[in-house]
């Protein structure tokens, strides 16, 4: 396999692809106040299997347009929304969320959890503008700095990885500056990272080297996972994710 592959192969049989819990996507849903009956066109960018896709199909009168470039993580979330009854209320698209095919204004809301980083936030908050109607939400987390003195290992390393993370109050000017009106914003709990996150990821490691029959590759991801756990665990008072909900001016959808 090559390493798409084996990062597909880790991933695709996981409910989540990065930080975040169900509880999150409603407080994160609550504080943009969207009219639960009224009927709503939301993109899912980055969906990967559909965790939040499927809150916001369950939570709201909603066309759920759920885009992710790996036709694996859609076929999961194809699957699981069929399990959950939900599969009518949610449409799969396979492309990149920096080229996106909908059409100007036409989106009561965007959603991204734990994807806007592929783009970068202020690029990918900037293009998905357009697709928003007035008065839409931008509802989207991303990595955050939490405290503006830290450890140098650690500034260097997401420096490396990252380079636009940011404090929160330098994303909010970004959000301003394209235009946007920031309404809430709240950090994400240790329990999106450890409990729904890296504890399942872990969980599936022995199976995912048996099934690749403990190849080098494999190892090398199981590697990296676990030093990007462990770099959170021993630095998780300096950064996490943080939940950005924006909105265009215009009237609230």
């Amino acid at each position: 396999m090559d390493d798409l592959s084996l990062l597909i192969d880790l991933h695709v049989d996981s409910e989540r692809q990065g930080p975040g819990s169900d509880a999150c996507t409603k407080k994160a849903l609550q504080l943009t106040g969207l009219n639960r009956e009224k009927a709503l066109q939301i993109a899912d960018l980055g969906c990967g299997t559909g965790a939040s896709a499927m809150v916001l199909a369950e939570e709201l009168n909603a066309k759920v347009l759920a885009v992710d470039f790996l036709q694996p993580f859609l076929d999961a979330l194809n699957a699981r929304s069929s399990e959950r009854g939900i599969d009518d209320q949610i449409d799969t698209i396979c492309c990149s969320i920096d080229d996106l095919p909908f059409e100007d204004q036409s989106l009561d809301a965007i959603w991204s959890e734990g994807a806007i980083y592929n783009i970068g936030f202020e690029n990918g908050a900037g293009a998905w503008k357009r697709c928003l109607k007035p008065g839409g939400y931008l509802v989207a987390s991303e990595i955050t700095w939490l405290t503006r003195e830290r450890p140098a290992e650690l500034t260097q390393h997401w420096e490396s990885e990252y380079p636009e993370i940011r404090l929160a109050s330098e994303k909010f000017e970004v959000l301003e500056r394209l235009g946007y009106i920031p309404d809430a914003y709240f950090i994400l709990p240790e329990n999106c990272w450890l409990d729904h996150y890296y504890k399942p990821m872990q969980d599936r490691f022995e199976a995912y080297l048996e099934r690749n029959n403990q190849s080098d590759d494999a190892r090398a991801v199981v590697a990296g996972e676990q030093a990007e756990i462990d770099l959170y665990r021993k630095y998780k008072s300096f950064f996490g994710y943080g939940m950005y909900v924006a909105r265009v001016p215009g009237e609230r959808r």
